[in-house]
């Protein structure tokens, strides 16, 4: 009996230690951006503000995003090997400078029909000049097919790589038409190698520096 005694004090304090850890944990989580979409373990759970509930033994990414700005995460852990998470927690958004460096843009990956008057000689020596004025590399260029491509530009940024290349297709003849696209494509991180097909998707936007590259040529093409 007095055995059974002492045992009890210990079973009590073991069940104090595991109930510290059983309950859950409560963060307000907010951005300095009012619209900003917060997100826990990928689900969208509200926009600005919101109270973030972390249960026992478990753990929670939360991340905000917002065009225009840079994703940010942090993790949060509810269990005896991580630090208690705090009672709130604050995101300080920063700009996307690849979306500062970039404007929206119709003629992102889309074909531009450009009619000249000019014969194919003109042309295609204006082509050339003004596409090299923009590319530095031209991968292909064939006059007797009216086909030109440039190496694929990469710039990257603190959370994409953007990747940007030109082609020019004739057309027809008569009258002489070609068909011109500005190819736009990012990976959504750093670094991403131009050779990483696979992770590039179509941008509906382009590089500042490339903007005015259709608008140059259908002026000078008249």
């Amino acid at each position: 009996m007095k055995r059974s005694a002492k045992l009890i004090p210990v079973f009590i304090m073991l069940f104090l230690s595991i109930s510290s850890f059983a309950s859950k944990k409560t963060i307000v989580v907010s951005a300095s951006e009012q619209d900003a979409k917060i997100y826990k373990n990928g689900k969208l759970i509200g926009s600005g503000q919101v109270e973030i509930v972390i249960v026992s033994n478990s753990c929670a990414t939360i991340e905000v995003r917002k065009i225009g700005y840079l994703t940010q995460k942090v993790k949060f852990c509810n269990n005896k090997y991580s630090a208690k998470p705090p009672k709130a927690y604050f995101f300080e958004m920063s700009r996307d400078d690849s979306f500062d460096a970039s404007i929206r843009s119709d003629i992102a990956n889309n074909d531009i029909e450009l009619k000249t008057t000019k014969s194919m000689d003109e042309a295609w020596k204006l082509i050339n000049q003004i596409v090299t004025s923009y590319f530095d590399v031209i991968e292909i260029t064939d006059k007797e097919t009216g086909y030109l491509r440039t190496a694929w530009v990469a710039q990257s940024f603190k959370q994409n790589t953007i990747r940007t290349r030109f082609i020019v297709k004739q057309a027809s003849t008569k009258p002489l038409t070609f068909k011109m696209k500005l190819v736009s494509e990012y990976s959504g991180s750093a670094g991403t190698s131009i050779k990483r097909d696979e992770q590039y998707r179509e941008w509906d936007r382009v590089l500042r520096k490339y903007a005015n590259i259709i608008s140059e040529l259908t002026t000078r093409l008249k």
